[in-house]
């Protein structure tokens, strides 16, 4: 388990390294993030086992912060409760802009699908049976 601590630390590291190192408007963590991911591709692709797989070091830390995923949206819900007063003098104002950002997003989404469903078609035709 610590060599999968050791993992996730390091390529947080090497985020935080890269984002304030280029001084890209990113957080360290979200580029850890993608080093991870495109480490773990290129791990798929060369073959290697499964280095989540529940038994794995990385699999073990996962699932173990998984387990605690709960408790960390407590700081959350303490900051929330901190400033109730804002939120009920500022609450029509959040709850619109709640709707409003729904509506958008899934606007987007289906924007990009239908988008990425054309492109898809143009490359090539499935058969159907």
């Amino acid at each position: 388990m610590i060599a999968g601590f050791a993992i996730l630390l390091v390529l947080q590291l090497a985020g935080e390294v890269t984002a304030r190192g280029l001084g890209l408007p990113v957080p360290g963590p979200v580029l850890g993030m993608a080093f991870l991911v495109v480490g773990l591709a290129i791990w798929a692709r060369m073959g290697g086992s499964d280095p989540v797989a529940a038994e794995a070091p990385l699999g073990r830390v996962a699932d173990g912060l998984l387990g605690s995923l709960a408790i960390l949206f407590v700081p959350a819900g303490v900051g929330v409760v901190q400033y109730l007063d804002l939120i009920a003098a500022q609450g029509a104002a959040i709850v619109v802009t709640l709707v409003v950002s729904t509506v958008v997003t899934m606007l987007a989404t289906v924007a990009t699908f239908r988008l990425i469903k054309r492109a898809m078609g143009r490359g090539g035709e499935e058969e159907t049976p």
